[in-house]
């Protein structure tokens, strides 16, 4: 048998290596950001064109490479991070595998400009499938520039999984942020197709936070500060009002580095128990910083997953914490252990006896002493007198006077006591009840063959979601003119989001008479929705939209008309009368598909006779 094992070519290995390194633009972006911090760059700048598919362009002023160190850089397995094993454990770099420019230049047409402070000139290095294609001394400021072109051309197949430029650009937005947050003593900024989306200066982490995601975030964030032996913990959690419908505003950094922790995530969901409404997600932005021996961060190829030594600790400390400052800053009630000073017992006061209180009694004083006065004489000197109560036929003294004659009881008309008329008016006669609601949750009407229950609000929201596409895709829905315009504040991300859909929302009937950098106007909303359910209805449409992101434009008008077809739908529990049980019941056997909600749950069920009688048996 002849031997069948053999050796990758080193670009079908690299290759395989980028899918789990690269696996889409922002991974691209992630990578070479957090090369350029560790070269120690204050300044770095990042171009895309295209979502990042057709150019992804990083430039940093960092300490450059020398020429054999830019040919080394694309070497697998080649980095200046570690040199030992036991290095791993001891990481203060972004980076330390060696594999990040080897897996681009695998996939992609890259190319590099670098030069150190000392060079006179720089190197010029153009990588294309692995394969050096020129090198060439150049004309470049100190620092680096990488220009990744063309991403997985020589991979179609993985190119086609891609999404949409508006996707795409969602997720390099998302690394952008990530790693500008934990940076704040770094300057970035990101554009996109020629228009700036972020320019970020050098500043503080409260500054940077509200620099990312708008002016109007300072005034929602309370300051987390902890030092112990096991982390030291800074950072800031936004008040409970301000807790939003989806988990976008929720960081953590550990030893200035992005990571993902459910563990973690509950002892900080856990800290503002009894503070929150129904499914709403605090937010908070924490850096902790641990012992680089206590932690392994080689546990994942996006480095996002990190595994502590003492989880339990950290998950207590970070908790109470928390507590401590929502409860410092008055956000949360507290038991303060702590005296208040001005309720002390002054010093000079401190080992003096008490002086009993002088209290005069007068021994001879008795209250059912009866005087021939009839007058009650008290210490003070007060006198009270008792009179003789009066008789009750003086009650009608002076209610007759001597011009009244005699009243003619037969001439007095009284009221009629047969009623002929009708208090409220003439009423129509109630017809007979078809519809019953139960439980405040099901509307059962009842059939030929047996009785049928519809489950209201998926009825409902299956009504409104017809009536929502056809107004987006067909005819523009009534608006109703709002007397003063709402404002709303937003994040930039959050606005974008908005800017994407404005189209379709003014054709279900919003009005927008502007939107700014962080607040959206609105001067009118659909005649379905009152005017202070906007704001949770929209809320909740950009938490769906950020967990289902679309693909198209099809597939963006149909998320829309779900969403808000589910937040102004009737919930259960509301109880409905009798023509409002009646008009879902006729607006909903009027739809396409009235068995099924949006969502593919079932609307509605039947029980015949027989199945009931069956019951009985």
């Amino acid at each position: 048998m002849s031997d069948i094992i053999q050796l990758l070519p080193d670009h079908v290995a690299n290759q395989i290596a980028a899918g789990e390194v690269v696996q889409r633009p922002a991974s691209v972006i992630k990578e070479l950001l957090e090369n350029s911090i560790d070269a120690k760059a204050s300044l770095i700048q990042v171009v895309i064109k295209d979502a990042g598919k057709t150019l992804v362009q990083i430039v940093d002023n960092g300490i450059g490479m020398s020429l054999t160190d830019a040919r080394m850089s694309f070497e697998r397995h080649a980095t200046s991070k570690i040199k030992l094993a036991d290095d791993l454990f001891s990481l203060k770099t972004k980076g330390f595998r060696g594999e990040a420019l080897a897996s681009i230049a695998a996939i992609a047409h890259v190319e590099l400009r670098t030069k150190t402070a000392n060079d006179e000139v720089g190197t010029c290095l153009k990588v294309e499938g692995s394969q050096v294609s020129s090198q060439e001394a150049c004309v470049t400021p100190s620092g680096t520039s990488i220009s990744v072109k063309n991403l997985f051309y020589n991979i179609p197949a993985r190119r086609n999984f891609l999404k949409s430029d508006n996707v795409e650009l969602r997720h390099i937005i998302d690394e952008f942020q990530r790693v500008a947050l934990a940076h704040p003593d770094i300057g970035f900024s990101l554009t996109h197709n020629g228009n700036e989306l972020f320019q970020l200066p050098i500043t503080n982490f409260r500054q940077r936070i509200t620099n990312i995601l708008g002016g109007k975030t300072n005034e929602k964030l309370v300051p987390v500060e902890e030092d112990t032996e096991i982390v030291k913990i800074s950072g800031f959690v936004g008040k409970p009002e301000f807790a939003k419908k989806s988990r976008g505003e929720q960081f953590f950094f550990v030893n200035d580095r992005f990571i993902k922790s459910p563990y973690l995530n509950h002892a900080v969901t856990a800290s503002f128990e009894g503070l929150l409404k129904d499914k709403s997600y605090p937010s908070y932005f924490l850096y902790l910083e641990v012992d680089p021996r206590s932690i392994d961060i080689n546990i994942h190829p996006t480095k996002t997953e990190i595994k502590f030594d003492d989880e339990h600790a950290l998950y207590a400390i970070l908790k109470s914490s928390i507590k401590h400052s929502l409860g410092q800053f008055n956000v949360a009630p507290m038991l303060d252990f702590e005296r208040d000073s001005e309720l002390d017992t002054p010093y000079n006061y401190k080992n003096k006896e008490a002086d009993a209180p002088q209290v005069e009694v007068d021994r001879n004083f008795n209250p059912f002493q009866n005087e021939g006065s009839s007058r009650m004489q008290f210490s003070g000197g007060t006198n009270f007198r008792k009179d003789k109560p009066a008789e009750w036929e003086s009650i009608y003294s002076g209610m007759q006077s001597e011009t009244d004659t005699e009243v003619d009881v037969h001439q007095i008309e009284f009221e009629s006591e047969e009623v002929t008329g009708n208090l409220f008016g003439a009423r129509e006669e109630q017809t007979e009840k078809s519809t019953f609601q139960v439980q405040k949750k099901y509307i059962v009407s009842t059939l030929k063959s047996g009785i049928l229950v519809i489950d209201q609000h998926r009825a409902h929201t299956r009504v409104l979601y017809e009536e929502l596409l056809k107004n987006i895709t067909v005819s523009s829905a009534v608006s109703q003119q709002l007397l003063f315009p709402l404002r709303l504040q937003y994040n930039s991300h959050e606005v974008e989001m908005l800017k994407e859909i404005k189209e379709s929302l003014e054709q279900t009937g919003f009005i927008f008479s502007a939107i700014n950098k962080d607040e959206v106007e609105i001067s009118g909303i659909p005649t379905l929705i009152s005017e202070s359910e906007v704001e949770i209805l929209l809320e909740q449409l950009i938490a769906d939209f950020e967990k289902d992101v679309p693909d198209n434009g099809f597939s963006q008008t149909d998320l829309l008309a779900k969403s808000l077809a589910n937040s102004m739908a009737v919930r259960s529990g509301t109880l409905l009368n009798s023509a409002e049980q009646q008009h879902i019941v006729n607006r909903l056997f009027a739809c396409k598909e009235p068995a099924l909600s949006p969502f593919n749950k079932t609307v509605f069920t039947t029980l015949s006779v027989d199945e009931l009688d069956k019951k009985f048996a």
